[in-house]
Parts: structure tokens; sequence; C-alpha cells
């Protein structure tokens, strides 16, 4: 399966915040980093990420910013009413945008390539077989 060309509007639990994304999906992931278990409350996190300006946002967002394993600088958005996790920015990849795949009412195209951050995974969290597992990030 080919990185996906998303079209869509989607929305916080309580739809006062609304993502739309349209463009190419440049990477999917699952993340176990610590950060990532905490924001998401289980093993991991399934992220798409997008350009930044192929993503809009609508409506206020509350962010909690917290420097990351890697020394970079992670702003994690969320609904201020709900609390849903709406979208995540970092200093260490500044023109990109991280998506909660959660965040979507139909992510059927989702299709992680890779898993960072397997020094803190779960071991009764069952990944995608057979893609590769980083320790950290994947090399450069």
């Amino acid at each position: 399966m080919g990185k996906p060309e998303l079209d869509t509007m989607e929305h916080c639990a309580c739809s006062s915040v609304s993502v739309t994304a349209r463009g190419r999906v440049l990477s999917m992931l699952v993340c176990s980093c610590l950060d990532c278990r905490k924001a998401t409350g289980t093993g991991h996190s399934g992220i798409a990420i997008m350009r930044r300006e192929d993503v809009k946002i609508s409506g206020k967002t509350r962010h909690f910013d917290r420097l990351a394993d890697s020394g970079a600088w992670i702003c994690r958005h969320f609904c201020p009413v709900c609390g849903t996790p709406v979208f995540a920015t970092t200093t260490r990849s500044p023109t990109l945008v991280l998506l909660p795949v959660g965040l979507f009412d139909n992510p059927n195209w989702f299709a992680p390539t890779q898993a960072i951050f397997s020094r803190t995974h779960l071991h009764w969290d069952t990944l995608p077989e057979g893609i590769p597992q980083y320790q950290n990030y994947r090399p450069q």
C-alpha cells in the first residue's frame, strides 16, 4: 500500500475543533515512547505525518509543550472542552504536523511502516507483524 492522499475533515469528540487534511500522508508510524503512551492512555500512538500547509485547524486548542527524549520540543494540541488529542508539532521537523490516527472516523488507509521507540514498547501491546522496529528514531 502506498502513501494515501487525504481529503477529509475530522472533529474532536465534542466537535469544537476540526482538522481538515488535504494532501499526501508523508509517513505512517507507531510510537511507543513514554510521552505517546501517556498522551494516548495505551501502549503506543498511531501517527500520520503531513506537511503543515496541508492541514488546517478550526477552533481553539490548548497545548502542552514537552522536551522529548530526542532533545526536540513536542507541542501536543488538544480540545480544551473534551480533551481529544488533535495534532502535534515538533522542533525536530517544524514543517510537519503529526496527526493522531484515532482522530479519524475511518482510518482504514492507515498502514504503519515503522515502529519507533521500541525500547519502551510494552510486551502486551501488539504491533503489526513485520514492520521495522527502531530503538529510538529511524536512522536518517
